[in-house]
């Protein structure tokens, strides 16, 4: 493709965390550039985040129903290439729908969308559509993550017993929301974020990044989901005990109210042969250990990292690299199939970021992770996704 890609974006305007991130991520390729966007159910303060981003007053919308149909009006040389959807959960599903109904690729924030029934829906869409969907797990961006994935894969760590997936965060063990915060007003009300409050939020990670390091599905779990901050709408912890097919077991833990964490995600995954540990607070590590040796920390951007591992590191060895590169590593591999779709080319072969099917199984885990707490801790076999 001999030009930028053109994407509008859906939420993200002032106030907002991750519509920032997104552009940031977007950008650092310099293969793509904003160009249209509906920034807040509010027009004004749309309107308002369209200046901020210098953005044609005219490619700047009240809604996205109106973004939509002008944006599919226009010629195939103004015409967007994608969408970035970046709403609180309970706005994914019906912007996805209506622009890849109208032909337009899309990128989504996590988790997919309200409800499993949404996402199993969006898939019928998107499959549809012959259009490109991409949901943004950025963990899975990072370099030594996809090492991991790779070690997992070769067979290094023999067969897979036991996978420790945790992550714990402290900023809602008060009870920030009532303060009018934005972040935690909406992350913790049951009509934007859906069922789960921790669980959904960064539960989802942790069990996207066990399974897309070790391929492993879970075949069923048990449960133990709290609110603990009084006057809360809906958890803000939970301990999960998984079984996977196949045999192997492990523990997911996520958490708002561990006072004193940040972004602990972290993951330890233990084989026959040797095991493994990596956290996205350290990124550039992963740690490999074996039963017969001392253990390796191995670090990014050193020539004994696998090629395909190696291929998304950005910059030299020394040099760190964290939440915004794995984003953008995200974006790289988007842009490689949006532009494929775009020329009308078959799509690369060898694509690495997360689809529809890895949101279906997000939505799964929230569901079944919710109805096993509300049965007392039962065992609850996971559904087919």
């Amino acid at each position: 493709m001999n030009r930028k890609l053109r994407f509008g974006m859906i939420g993200g305007g002032r106030g907002a965390f991750i519509g920032g991130v997104h552009r940031i991520a977007a950008a650092m390729d310099g293969r793509a550039e904003l160009v249209a966007g509906a920034f807040s159910s509010d027009p004004a303060r749309s309107k308002a985040s369209g200046e901020d981003l210098f953005l044609d007053p005219a490619r700047t919308y009240g809604s996205y129903v109106e973004m939509a149909k002008a944006e599919a009006a226009r010629p195939a040389s103004e015409r967007l290439d994608f969408i970035v959807i970046v709403t609180p959960n309970h706005q994914h599903f019906p912007p996805a729908k209506l622009f890849l109904e109208a032909g337009f690729n899309v990128v989504c924030d996590k988790p997919v969308t309200f409800n499993l029934a949404e996402a199993r829906a969006l898939k019928k869409i998107v499959a549809k559509s012959k259009k490109v969907f991409v949901l943004t797990h950025n963990y899975t961006g990072n370099v030594m993550v996809k090492q991991a994935r790779d070690l997992v894969r070769a067979g290094e760590l023999g067969e897979i017993r036991k996978v420790v997936v945790e992550y714990p965060q402290g900023w809602l063990s008060t009870f920030l929301e009532g303060s009018g915060q934005k972040q935690a007003a909406w992350r913790t009300d049951p009509k934007r974020s859906g069922a789960a409050g921790s669980i959904g939020d960064i539960g989802t990670h942790a069990e996207n990044l066990a399974r897309y390091i070790t391929g492993l599905e879970i075949s069923e779990l048990c449960a133990d989901l709290t609110t603990f901050v009084k006057g809360r709408k809906l958890d803000d912890d939970g301990s999960i005990l998984l079984r996977f097919k196949g045999g192997a077991k492990g523990i997911l833990h996520a958490s708002q109210i561990c006072v004193g964490d940040e972004n602990d995600l972290n993951i330890r995954v233990y084989g026959t042969k040797a095991g493994l540990a990596w956290s996205q607070e350290h990124p550039n590590e992963l740690t490999v250990k074996f039963p017969d040796q001392p253990r390796q920390i191995w670090r990014r951007g050193n020539g004994y990292i696998g090629a395909r591992a190696g291929s998304f590191t950005r910059i030299p060895s020394g040099h760190p690299e964290g939440y915004l590169e794995a984003f953008g590593n995200i974006y790289r591999e988007a842009f490689r199939a949006i532009a494929a779709e775009v020329e009308g080319q078959p799509l690369p072969k060898d694509l690495d970021f997360p689809t529809i099917d890895d949101g279906i199984d997000g939505m799964a885990f929230i569901e079944t992770a919710v109805k096993s707490s509300r049965l007392g801790a039962k065992w609850v076999k996971f559904p087919k996704v």
